[in-house]
C-alpha cells in the first residue's frame, strides 16, 4: 500500500510555535535552569530545536520508554526501555513530548518521574489530539491540538520513515 503525505502543518508554522513555546518557558522560568527529559524516539526533534529558543540555562535527558497491551483494555503496561542518566531530586523538570493522544503512558510515566522529587515537573508537547484521550494528562506547554489524523514528520514516523520531514504532514493512503 503507497502512501502521501499532505501538509497539516507547514515548516514556518511549526518553527514560530516552537519559538513561542520557548519564549514561554523561558518566561516562567527566568532566574531558574531547566531540566528538559526527551521521551524517544519522536520528541527528539522537538526537543532539540525548543532547547534551542530556550534563554535560560537548560540541561537535557532522554528516556524511551515502550507501551503493551492490546488497544481494547483502558491500560496497558508500560515499560522503561532506556531510563534517565541524573536524578531528578530539586530539578524544574519539563517532560518534552512529540505528541500527546491517549494519554497512558504520559499519565505512567509523569506519575513515575513525580516520585523523583523534582522541583516542578511539566509536559509540553509539539501535537495534541484531545479527542484520543482516555486518560486525563495535564499538559502545560501545546504547540497545536490536531484533529485524529494519522500524522508523520517533525520526529513523528510511519514505519520508521517521515521522521526527517521539517513540516507535520497527515498520511493518506492510496
Amino acid at each position: 500500500m503507497a502512501e502521501k503525505i499532505k501538509v497539516l502543518l507547514s515548516e514556518e508554522e511549526v518553527d514560530a510555535k516552537i519559538k513561542e513555546i520557548g519564549e514561554q518557558i523561558s518566561k516562567d522560568y527566568a532566574g531558574k535552569q531547566v531540566h528538559l527529559v526527551c521521551v524517544l524516539k519522536g520528541g527528539s526533534f522537538f526537543m532539540c530545536e525548543l532547547a534551542k529558543r530556550i534563554s535560560v540555562p537548560v540541561s537535557l535527558d532522554f528516556m524511551s520508554v515502550s507501551s503493551y497491551g492490546s488497544e481494547t483494555k483502558s491500560s496497558g503496561v508500560v515499560r522503561i526501555v532506556k531510563d534517565l542518566d541524573e536524578p531528578l531530586k530539586g530539578k524544574n523538570v519539563i517532560v518534552i513530548e512529540d505528541i500527546v493522544d491517549s494519554g497512558r503512558t504520559l499519565s505512567y510515566l509523569l506519575e513515575m518521574l513525580k516520585d523523583r522529587g523534582p522541583e516542578s515537573l511539566r509536559l509540553c508537547t509539539l501535537l495534541d489530539k484531545p479527542d484520543r484521550r482516555v486518560v486525563d494528562v495535564n499538559v502545560d506547554y501545546t504547540g497545536f491540538q490536531i484533529p485524529d489524523e494519522f500524522v508523520v514528520g517533525y520526529g513523528l514516523d510511519y514505519d520508521q520513515r517521515y521522521r526527517n520531514l521539517p513540516y507535520i504532514g497527515i498520511v493518506e493512503f492510496e
